[in-house]
């Protein structure tokens, strides 16, 4: 099962206003339960292919209506690099790394601007564009949600 799919299963159950949510698929167990209106819990074990690590996933704070759009702040340009998936921002390849750009750096199609870590998978970012980092948007460490602005680049 895709991150995509499971995405739009936490959605639907916060949407429709259940308490809890059961898919066996193989040897998949996704499990989705709300504690009251601030807490969701996804419990699923990687399949075969992925091997038989079980992994657990909490997200806190996670409304009970339907989520609001991200923020959409006043970006001043049409190149913004966004976050394609729900996780935590790193904008290094590890705690005492530099981080992989900077304001100011020149980026080329493709480099790596930071990474998001999903369900334990780390995801790298790449620029979609050629240009200079006008703005960093997100903090390292920052959960990042689907569509968010993480970079502009001029």
């Amino acid at each position: 099962m895709e991150i995509k799919e499971i995405i739009q299963l936490i959605e639907a159950v916060s949407e429709n206003s259940l308490t809890s949510f059961e898919l066996e698929q193989g040897n998949t167990k996704i499990s989705i339960k709300k504690k009251g209106p601030k807490v969701m819990r996804v419990a699923g074990t990687a399949g075969a292919a992925a091997g038989t690590a079980e992994e657990i996933v909490t997200v806190l704070d996670a409304p009970a209506a339907p989520a609001a759009e991200p923020k959409k702040a006043d970006i001043h340009s049409d190149k913004v690099v966004t976050s394609p998936l729900v996780g935590t921002f790193y904008s290094a390849s590890s705690p005492d790394a530099e981080p992989f750009v900077k304001e100011g750096d020149t980026v080329k199609k493709g480099q790596v601007l930071g990474i998001i870590e999903a369900m334990k998978l780390m995801n790298e970012i790449e620029s979609e564009y050629d240009g200079v980092v006008e703005a960093v948007l997100v903090s390292n460490e920052e959960v990042v949600e689907y569509g968010q602005p993480l970079f502009r680049i001029r």
